[in-house]
């Protein structure tokens, strides 16, 4: 498996791989590689003659800068894992923040039609100019056909989307469905962090969700998020930071349901001193 820290030099193998009629798929990620990761590999592998796996704990995107020190960092690991799914086809691109932005760590500020200031742009400050900073440079690099994204950070799915689109950039987006547990968690690097007890509690997050999900078909946005609120009351382990039902094109809370648009239900928990985020499609 080809490992790479330097962009000039990835570039240049994509540029050679290019000229050979080779397909570039593109999955970024923050290392600490798992089973959710490997799904989006995979879909990628299977519409891509290469993959390029992105391994880069992006410091522009933290608000908490404790959550950036304390990030797991296990490049070997997470090699090795992705040995298991090819040797041959995958491409490792592992750089330092020297690397991405040169001697000005900072990221760039974007709007994107209003999406960024909902959800977890309300509750993480400055964390999608580091998310689309960070995508955006990664494609100028590895210029891929195709990049893939998991749907449990469906706000960022739909920013990187409006990056593309506002941008022009030539890559088309796919999203992949959320890769869980056997009892339901959403797979995330920061799971491997719960204590015992935070990881015992954390599936009522999904079962809550399931829950709403049921009664969005009867009730009103307001009454569910009022009962999802009082659930959490009850579960003294997590603590809810937030429950919206969004419209899933514009990301604004849902005031009054219409049968022509489609909705989401996202909820961000701390679990100790770990942020959870999750989401569920609800018609």
């Amino acid at each position: 498996m080809k490992i790479y820290h330097k962009k000039n030099k990835l570039s240049t193998h994509i540029g050679e791989l290019k000229e050979k009629d080779k397909t570039i798929g593109l999955v970024p990620t923050m290392g600490a590689l798992h089973e959710g990761h490997l799904s989006l590999v995979e879909k990628a592998l299977s519409q891509n003659d290469i993959v390029v796996v992105s391994i880069f704990v992006n410091p522009t995107q933290f608000d908490n800068k404790e959550d950036l020190v304390k990030y797991p960092r296990t490049l070997q690991k997470d090699v090795a894992l992705l040995s298991t799914v090819s040797e041959k086809k995958i491409i490792v691109y592992a750089p330092n923040a020297e690397d991405i932005y040169g001697q000005k760590v900072t990221s760039d500020t974007f709007t994107f039609d209003g999406l960024e200031n909902e959800m977890e742009g309300a509750f993480r400050d400055g964390h999608f100019d580091g998310v689309g900073t960070i995508v955006k440079r990664l494609f100028e690099i590895v210029k891929p056909h195709n990049t893939y994204f998991g749907e449990k950070d469906y706000q960022q799915l739909q920013i990187i989307k409006k990056l593309v689109e506002l941008h022009d950039i030539p890559v088309q987006v796919i999203g992949c469905s959320i890769h869980r547990t056997d009892d339901g968690l959403a797979m995330s690097s920061r799971n491997t962090r719960l204590t015992n007890h935070h990881r015992e509690v954390a599936p009522f997050i999904y079962r809550t969700l399931k829950s709403a999900k049921i009664q969005f078909g009867t009730k009103s946005a307001k009454k569910v998020t009022e009962w999802v609120e009082k659930q959490f009351k009850m579960q003294p382990l997590l603590k809810l930071e937030y429950f919206t039902i969004a419209d899933t094109s514009t990301l604004k809370p849902v005031k009054r349901k219409s049968k022509e648009k489609t909705y989401r239900a996202f909820i961000a928990v701390y679990a100790g001193d770990i942020r959870l985020i999750d989401n569920i499609a609800l018609n």
